[in-house]
């Protein structure tokens, strides 16, 4: 097994250690932990697609479980935040709907022979979903010292951001879908 798969396997056992520290308040500074256990798993993330490239160490077992584990952990994230009163169940199940779409079509298209890149609206909207688990763990860690984080509740910060995820998800997807659409009409 080459560095980048191992980079990627220690991303997917990174999530339930995220989830430990999320989830567990009695593990002082557990929001820290969490943070700091996300971002180091979100490194591996940026490293191990570096590392193949530039090393030419593309496999197909890294193809298949580097999207994996990237949805591992970011819907790790998104379930335990509904859990602790941060996000909007029916926002996370509109982002989980929509990689069942994108991965399905990319199925059925590769039963056809053809690869579907993603597109730049999806990258942005994976770019922003990142960048607002980073802000709500970073504003739960900073809350988990008694210091206010910022003039608004978390929950309303938390909720605005995972609904604006929502909202690039559904353009995404819809996006995709119509640039798509002969996946599913035959005329590929």
């Amino acid at each position: 097994m080459n560095l980048p798969n191992k980079l990627t396997l220690l991303r997917v056992i990174l999530v339930p250690f995220f989830l430990l520290f999320l989830l567990v308040d009695a593990i002082p500074y557990h929001g820290l932990w969490a943070l700091i256990v996300f971002a180091a798993a979100s490194v591996t993330d940026a490293l191990d697609g570096h590392i193949a490239r530039s090393r030419n160490l593309i496999t197909d077992f890294g193809k298949f479980l580097d999207p994996v584990a990237d949805k591992v952990l970011v819907f790790a994230a998104l379930i335990a935040f509904i859990e602790l009163g941060l996000a909007s169940s029916v926002a996370v199940v509109i982002m989980m709907a929509r990689e069942f779409l994108v991965s399905s079509m990319r199925m059925v298209a590769a039963s056809k022979g053809k690869v579907i890149a993603a597109g730049k609206s999806g990258k942005v909207k994976t770019a922003v979903t990142m960048v607002s688990i980073v802000v709500i763990l970073l504003l739960l860690a900073i809350s988990g010292f008694g210091v206010p984080a910022f003039p608004l509740p978390l929950t309303l910060i938390s909720n605005i951001l995972i609904w604006i995820c929502a909202a690039l998800t559904i353009y995404s997807g819809a996006e995709y879908l119509i640039q798509n659409r002969e996946v599913f009409t035959g005329s590929m």
